[in-house]
């Protein structure tokens, strides 16, 4: 567990905080901006790419011959994968997604596939049309990769929970499984999880029952079974989860529940984990506390950056290109938390 992270420009205070005119990133309590923040690393300047776009541009040459992108998502387009030479490539948690009325070339012919292939070998002089077809090509082309890909990788035995979070992670295993036959050496996937908005009916009548134990319960029960899975492939060492989010909740109750935090407290999971520890600093839990922002929205004590630079290095990133991927990085005193072994 990595303790209180948040989106910071640089190290604050409460005095500096309360006093004002301290650097902050804008909107704090937005769930957009500081979704945007957590992706991007970049809270004091408008971003184009996310950081774990920028990290995929620095190592994707160790794929060599890669069938699709390196960077999948299993829950839509985000900020986090967009770089400036990799492409995010989405895929739905049932699997890839195609047009059901094409056939490739080496599969047969038929009238509607025939004319898709006639249309996207034409030469477009308006640059939007070129663009278009560039993106439906690579599409069609990916498709057909990642469905070969699928069906010839191994069948797995560990069995995921009925959850949105549980599926995804079960097909993010399945793509884990074919990186062999789609030439891929390191992969970034992006999985979501709704609902931690916990306004209302956080807790219920008992501990064990109410929304926020709802939610922890399915996220054990995705990590668990993800982790058995990587265990079941033998690839434990080679994989880490990490957990993000636009921000904690906070101290102070909200009618039955919570409203809009700053730092939280977030997972780690992983065989090259240093794990059973508690890393970063815990705030003090009190109202009107040196941690306090007001109302108990603690002030992360962790930046993204560092948290985001622990990982990006496990993954490959160089010390000397860290700056590349987290401009702000050389702000902290933290630049490996040392969570990864």
């Amino acid at each position: 567990m990595i303790a209180n992270v948040g989106p910071l420009v640089a190290p604050l205070t409460r005095d500096e905080f309360l006093r004002g005119g301290a650097a902050v990133p804008p909107q704090l309590f937005s769930h957009s901006d500081q979704t945007t923040h957590w992706q991007t690393s970049l809270p004091d300047q408008p971003a184009r790419t996310g950081w774990g776009g920028r990290a995929a541009d620095l190592v994707h040459s160790l794929n060599a011959n890669p069938g699709i992108s390196m960077s999948i998502s299993l829950a839509g387009t985000n900020t986090f994968q967009v770089g400036e030479v990799v492409t995010q490539y989405q895929v739905a948690p049932e699997g890839p997604v195609g047009l059901d009325s094409y056939v490739p070339a080496a599969a047969g012919e038929d009238g509607a596939s025939i004319a898709i292939r006639r249309l996207l070998a034409r030469s477009y002089g308006n640059l939007f049309e070129r663009g278009y077809g560039d993106v439906f090509r690579r599409s069609l082309d990916s498709n057909d990769v990642l469905v070969q890909a699928l069906a010839g990788a191994p069948a797995l035995a560990t069995t995921f929970p009925a959850t949105d979070l549980g599926q995804q992670l079960g097909m993010v295993s399945r793509l884990i499984a074919a990186r062999g036959a789609l030439g891929l050496k390191r992969q970034i996937f992006f999985v979501a999880a709704q609902g931690y908005d916990t306004h209302g009916g956080q807790i219920g009548d008992t501990p064990l029952v109410g929304a926020h134990a709802d939610l922890l319960s399915e996220l054990d029960g995705a990590l668990g079974a993800f982790d058995q899975a990587m265990r079941e492939l033998e690839v434990s060492e080679a994989v880490t989860a990490f957990t993000a989010s636009d921000f904690g909740r906070t101290y102070s109750i909200n009618g039955d529940g919570s409203d809009h935090g700053w730092g939280g407290h977030h997972l780690v999971l992983g065989g090259a984990v240093a794990g059973g520890k508690i890393y970063g600093r815990m705030p003090e839990l009190a109202l009107d506390g040196p941690d306090d922002a007001g109302r108990g929205r603690w002030i992360p004590t962790t930046s993204v950056d560092e948290y985001s630079a622990t990982l990006a290095r496990w993954f490959g990133v160089a010390d000397s290109e860290l700056p590349l991927v987290l401009p702000n990085l050389g702000r902290f005193a933290a630049p490996n938390l040392g969570f990864m072994g």
